[in-house]
């Protein structure tokens, strides 16, 4: 199994590119470059979570005997996530609010990818797939990361089929979005 396109390395890379920009956030004095790592960790974290919906999600409620009421919380763990996220999406990085949000944001956040690593979905989805399974869904979470939204829609649908029907649209229209105003996501 290749280190970088099975679906848990694809998946960890992910969380430990969010823990990076943490480390950046946390140690930017100027409120501009602020605003711009928040902009980059809300797109990582938007891209990532509508791909695991996609994907990873209907997998575990497919195999997992306990597939139901982990994705259950997980996606309640997004919708708490992406929520926060729009709501940080207008503050300024020397508003009041921004720490205290971000502080938030990161909890919630170390909280999920605690889970999902250890000791519960990655280990049980990797028990219950093959090699080939595995790397099938590392590539599909990677493309549809490539198609999603940047910017945080709490109202968008989480599941099959809204959010493959509305999540390649949505991401279209986002990258517009980035684009016109300069926003950075990369």
């Amino acid at each position: 199994m290749s280190d970088s396109t099975d679906m848990v390395s694809v998946l960890v890379k992910d969380h430990e590119e969010m823990k990076q920009y943490f480390r950046e956030l946390e140690a930017a004095t100027d409120v501009g470059e602020r605003r711009e790592i928040a902009d980059k960790l809300t797109a990582e974290v938007v891209r990532h979570s509508v791909a695991e919906e996609m994907y990873l999600y209907p997998a575990a409620r497919k195999i997992l005997p306990n597939g139901d009421q982990l994705i259950d919380e997980e996606i309640k763990e997004h919708a708490e996530a992406e929520q926060l996220l729009k709501d940080w999406e207008g503050m300024a990085g020397d508003d009041p609010q921004f720490m205290t949000t971000y502080q938030k944001i990161r909890d919630g956040l170390l909280h999920h990818i605690d889970e999902e690593e250890e000791p519960k979905l990655f280990p049980e989805m990797q028990a219950a797939l093959s090699r080939e399974e595995q790397e099938d869904l590392g590539a599909k979470i990677t493309r549809a990361k490539k198609l999603a939204p940047t910017r945080p829609h709490p109202s968008a649908p989480d599941s099959p089929p809204g959010d493959k029907v509305l999540g390649v649209p949505t991401g279209i229209i986002d990258r517009i979005r980035d684009r016109m105003s300069g926003r950075s996501t990369d």
